[in-house]
């Protein structure tokens, strides 16, 4: 920014601490009066004729599981909070997470939960039998919270999980135990992760069953080379104490990452014999292909090229059958397969714009099925039945989020969805059969509804949740709505924003002004989209008698094309200091309210180093 404008941390006046009648205050925003109400823990069942949904049991005690039919919202309860309360104790399971088996009549839930690294992925599972109301607890005389991604064989007789870095499996049945790997340490880690790649994948998927239940197949972690990264914590104890973190900065050696396969019965494990080197690469995902094959997508050290390995589960052999390459750097996502197996759906910004293609599993048939000037933001599902593909877009504004679908077979422009009526930020969870959707829509000042709509027509059968009380209570406290704006920088580069005024805002004085920044390729800030707590704080500050504003410079991941989100490889932390400044200096000859001299910066995670960046 000029040598003008002063960029600072947030410091703001403490008067915003103080209740005042109607006003916007720590206390309110961060209580629970403006915590939206979602829909809970829904999962479809049969395909999507029924789904069900936790709900508070009829006496209060507790949470019990409802089956709801999707065409006429008939109620059965399935799981009573009875159901759910283990022998001898006084009130019901308090669980996480639940998942059904195969053929629906067992349950399994994950209670208890306790952190590891950044997640809650660690606890006790239990094993509900609806037939004979038996509760079971699983881990065989294991210690408290000691289980972690527990998941039901295909056929529903048994569980596996991971116990202490080793895999095991359990029969339901009696309760036999096998412990199929037995080096599980501290530096050997068996189905789970380190702490660099919790992140990184969906650690749920840290092992697998195959299609058939005859094997499993997990990740291996040798993190000897690591070394520990020492936290020293000052505040939770009288005497501080040290917390080893197992971390390799930037140049060092990672953790040499295997895919190994084993029987449910014990045996060898079959390693699969991914093509290069396991510690200067990466393993981005492994899934079963079919209940032989496995596939891998597997990454340089430079993360610009990424291979489809395809590999035999009983000979670990196989072989690469695509490769997708970026002179920058190549964006991973999970594949969706079609057609019994035979076709892969991934996404690829080859062309200049993220598209999504269709592969054979043996590397042929290469075509693209989305087509235009526009990014497909994720896939939303796929409708095998009527060849249809839906997925996210905003072909003309970054900050909108919306639903569209093509033909799977390619070659028709993409048709719009959500109705052009609802602008703002939308998400659908689509049944199997993709003839149902639970429809969740938002704007940045307006909470999440959430509907149950039919698809394609996106007829409203049912509002699950309106959120109507909230949102009176948001429109009363925000009298003075966010304003999203356009600016173009004298590079000619247009960057998105947001400007948030004071409810007493008068054009004819100036206001200081605070930018929150993010700026990394992780996430936007310029969305229409509930913005909760986050937004509140903004709109408080606001009120005190600042401006604030948030810009998406280059580089982060709007749907603007390639070439946007992959300018800043090599010059993060320039490009978009740069960016952030012009797009005020813009925005200040527009807004002749803005005060230049008195400019202040915050942002949390990549926006504190972007922070930094600004001021030094």
């Amino acid at each position: 920014m000029t040598r003008r404008f002063a960029v600072a941390l947030l410091a703001l006046a403490v008067t915003s601490l103080h209740a005042q009648a109607g006003k916007l205050t720590v206390q309110r925003v961060f209580s629970q009066e403006f915590a939206a109400r979602g829909v809970g823990q829904m999962r479809w069942l049969d395909g999507g004729t029924a789904f069900t949904m936790v709900e508070p049991s009829s006496d209060g005690k507790g949470s019990e599981i409802v089956r709801h039919e999707t065409a006429t919202n008939a109620r059965t309860v399935l799981v009573s909070a009875k159901q759910l309360t283990p022998a001898g104790a006084g009130e019901p399971l308090d669980f996480d997470d639940y998942a059904w088996s195969s053929d629906d009549k067992k349950v399994l839930l994950f209670t208890n939960t306790r952190r590891v690294w950044r997640q809650n992925t660690r606890g006790d599972y239990w094993v509900l039998d609806r037939a004979t109301s038996t509760l079971t607890k699983l881990g065989g005389g294991a210690a408290e919270a000691a289980l972690m991604f527990a998941k039901f064989s295909p056929d529903g007789r048994r569980v596996g999980y991971v116990r202490e870095n080793d895999l095991y499996v359990e029969t339901l049945a009696g309760g036999a135990v096998t412990r199929l790997t037995t080096n599980g340490s501290r530096t050997s880690i068996n189905g789970t992760s380190d702490w660099v790649y919790e992140e990184e994948l969906d650690i749920r998927d840290g092992w697998q069953w195959s299609p058939d239940g005859s094997r499993m197949a997990f990740w291996h972690f040798d993190a000897t080379p690591v070394r520990d990264f020492l936290l020293i914590n000052d505040t939770d104890s009288l005497y501080p104490f040290v917390t080893h973190i197992p971390y390799p900065k930037a140049g060092t050696t990672n953790s040499r990452v295997t895919i190994g396969v084993v029987a449910p019965t014990g045996g060898p494990v079959t390693w699969m014999d991914v093509v290069g080197d396991s510690v200067q690469s990466y393993i981005a995902r492994m899934e079963w292909v079919d209940s032989a094959s496995v596939l891998v997508q597997h990454l340089n050290r430079k993360q610009n090229a990424n291979e489809l390995w395809v590999g035999d589960a009983r000979t670990g052999r196989g072989r690469v059958i695509h490769t997708d390459r970026d002179s920058a750097w190549v964006d991973i996502d999970d594949l969706r397969w079609i057609d019994k197996g035979r076709t892969a759906l991934f996404k690829s910004e080859s062309d200049g714009w993220r598209h999504v293609y269709r592969i054979g599993r043996d590397g042929t048939g290469l075509k693209r099925i989305t087509d235009g000037a526009f990014d497909v933001l994720d896939l939303a599902g796929v409708d095998e039945r009527a060849g249809v593909l839906y997925f996210y877009a905003s072909p003309t504004d970054a900050t909108q989020r919306y639903l569209y679908r093509a033909p799977l077979a390619g070659g028709r422009p993409p048709e719009r969805v959500t109705p052009a009526a609802q602008p703002g930020t939308h998400y659908y969870d689509i049944s199997p059969d993709g003839r149902w959707a639970v429809h969740y829509r938002s704007r940045f000042d307006v909470p999440t509804a959430t509907d149950l709509i039919q698809l394609p027509s996106h007829k409203v059968v049912r509002v699950l949740e309106d959120n109507a009380e909230l949102a009176r209570r948001v429109a009363s406290a925000v009298t003075r709505p966010v304003e999203f704006v356009r600016v173009t920088t004298p590079a000619g580069v247009s960057i998105d924003g947001y400007v948030m005024r004071p409810a007493s805002f008068d054009s004819t004085k100036t206001y200081p002004v605070l930018v929150n920044v993010y700026g990394e390729p992780a996430a936007q800030t310029v969305v229409d989209r509930w913005g909760g707590g986050q937004a509140l704080f903004h709109h408080m500050i606001a009120d005190d008698g600042y401006i604030v504003v948030s810009f998406d410079n280059r580089g982060t991941p709007a749907p603007k094309g390639r070439a946007w989100r992959k300018s800043i490889y090599g010059s993060v932390g320039l490009l978009s200091a740069a960016d952030q400044a012009a797009a005020l200096r813009s925005l200040a000859a527009q807004r002749h309210y803005i005060d230049t001299t008195r400019v202040a910066v915050w942002g949390w995670s990549g926006g504190g180093t972007n922070t930094l960046n600004a001021m030094f």
